[in-house]
């Protein structure tokens, strides 16, 4: 199982990037995305066109949850990259935080903050 970030996601509704590999993930059952990428998705969504399209999008993909757990790693990702004046955004701190809970890779275009977490996999 990989977890996809909200950049992959955009990229593969535009047609770019990772939308072979997002496609074949897809296609064999074994993509994820966090209830985090979900709400920046629709968010971000400025047409009624753009938001059937993520909700149809996002009925294929499963959403891992904000738990208990994956926020306490989080919290614990975002303090200590403070204390080390390597800050990464809170919304990447609580998607690495359900990324390293759950055990899976994460695949994104943002490397340079996410490789910064320990005990992150990056696919």
């Amino acid at each position: 199982m990989t977890i996809a970030d909200t950049d992959v996601l955009i990229d593969f509704l535009a047609g770019k990037g990772e939308a072979q590999g997002v496609e074949e993930l897809l296609r064999r059952g074994a993509l994820r995305t966090t209830a985090i990428t979900r709400f920046e998705l629709l968010v971000g969504a400025k047409t009624s066109k753009q938001l059937a399209r993520l909700h149809q999008l996002l009925t294929a993909i499963p959403s891992l949850p904000l738990d208990d757990a994956a926020t306490d790693v989080a919290a614990e990702i975002r303090r200590s990259l403070g204390q080390s004046g390597n800050s990464v955004g809170m919304a990447d701190c609580l998607i690495a935080g359900i990324a390293v809970t759950s055990r899976c890779p994460l695949l994104t275009r943002n490397r340079r903050h996410f490789e910064r977490i320990p005990g992150l996999k990056l696919a």
